[in-house]
């Protein structure tokens, strides 16, 4: 077995991302992937690239998100430029809309939370109905208000996922698909990695398999207390681009070919990714008061997919302490951070270490 810098065990969005940084950096890089026959996160991702609201009761994971929001054009241009792949990430600012004076209460109450966090940089503000109509013309009575950010945009999730791929490999990375992880263990400097079809042997490895990192970090000393929950998306056919959607809100948006995505629900029944029609309708309902011409589209898609959740939210990343080299990268938001694990976090890997303003992101956080 030829030895390499370091294996990435996972090849979604956030495994993708901190890979295409290490090779950036030249790192020799191997990613390990199950495959599409993974639960893949990264396929049922909304595509926001979002961060108002990120981090109300962790102030760190806010300055990362907003971190990660100021290197994403420079990532989206990088991968454009040297794979031809346009990811269709589009910086106009982004809208909460609350459907009740009660959801605009606690919203409020949010933002101006943020607000005494951050200070004026934040640059989230609460709009009234008034002034949402003066940028998103054509709302449901029902919208009463809600709140903007300039720091917010969107992307296509599956657009990215290909061009880190492609990235990844014209730098020297290599993909191992149909490969998933089942043992890894220390063998003198380096770790290896063990799958049913291949071997393969690093000075490093990145535990960035989504919810696969629980018990894999077991085997690393690592805690990864990531659990499922299941969101569901509904996809329209397409349209002309429309002034009443200019820009993306936090449960529809409309992409860059022209059909609208619904989403945002909840659902914590564990590692079930079926779709349920009660679901489906609820998303449909919401869609509709808030933006009434959707009514005349059709559905023609819809989909279920699994969250990759801490118990607060908050993403996990952390180095192993008895095996010092492996590192896990856990979060539930793969485009939004993916700028921040390309260009701010791989270089920590590559240099072997966590800065320790990242020591706050450790799951000794839940040990108390």
């Amino acid at each position: 077995m030829k030895s390499v810098d370091t294996i990435v065990v996972g090849g979604g969005l956030v495994g993708a991302a901190v890979a295409y940084g290490l090779v950036r950096l030249g790192q020799t890089v191997e990613i390990i992937d199950e495959g599409d026959i993974a639960f893949r996160a990264s396929r049922g991702n909304f595509g926001l690239v979002w961060f108002q609201g990120k981090g109300s009761d962790m102030p760190e994971y806010s300055r990362w998100t907003r971190g990660s929001t100021e290197v994403w054009p420079d990532l989206a241009e990088d991968l454009r430029a040297e794979t031809g792949v346009d990811v269709n990430y589009f910086k106009k600012g982004g809208v909460h809309l609350c459907l009740s004076d009660e959801a605009l209460e606690t919203h409020s109450d949010l933002i101006r939370r943020m607000h005494n966090i951050h200070g004026p940089e934040y640059g989230a503000r609460i709009l009234d109905r008034k002034q949402l109509d003066d940028i998103l013309p054509g709302l449901g009575d029902d919208v009463v208000g809600g709140s903007w950010s300039p720091h917010d945009g969107h992307a296509s999730p599956l657009y990215l996922l290909r061009a880190l791929h492609s990235r990844f490999q014209q730098l020297g990375g290599v993909y191992h698909s149909g490969a998933r992880a089942e043992f890894i263990e220390r063998d003198g400097n380096d770790f290896v990695v063990r799958t049913p079809v291949s071997t393969h042997r690093a000075n490093k490895v990145v535990l960035a398999a989504g919810l696969g990192n629980r018990p894999l970090g077991k085997m690393v000393g690592l805690n990864v207390p990531v659990n499922p929950l299941k969101g569901q998306i509904l996809v329209t056919e397409r349209a002309a681009p429309t002034a009443t959607l200019s820009i993306p809100t936090t449960f529809v948006r409309q992409t860059a070919e022209g059909s609208f995505l619904l989403g945002d629900s909840h659902e914590d029944v564990g590692f079930d990714t079926s779709s349920k029609s009660a679901i489906m309708a609820d998303i449909a309902d919401r869609a509709i008061r808030t933006f009434p011409f959707l009514k005349d589209l059709r559905v023609v898609r819809s989909w279920a997919a699994l969250r990759v959740m801490t118990p607060d939210g908050c993403p996990i990343y952390e180095q192993s302490e008895t095996h010092p080299g492996a590192f896990t990268v856990n979060c539930h938001s793969g485009v939004t951070l993916a700028g921040a694990h390309a260009m701010n976090l791989a270089p920590m890997i590559a240099a072997g270490h966590l800065e320790d303003y990242m020591s706050v992101f450790s799951a000794e956080r839940f040990n108390v």
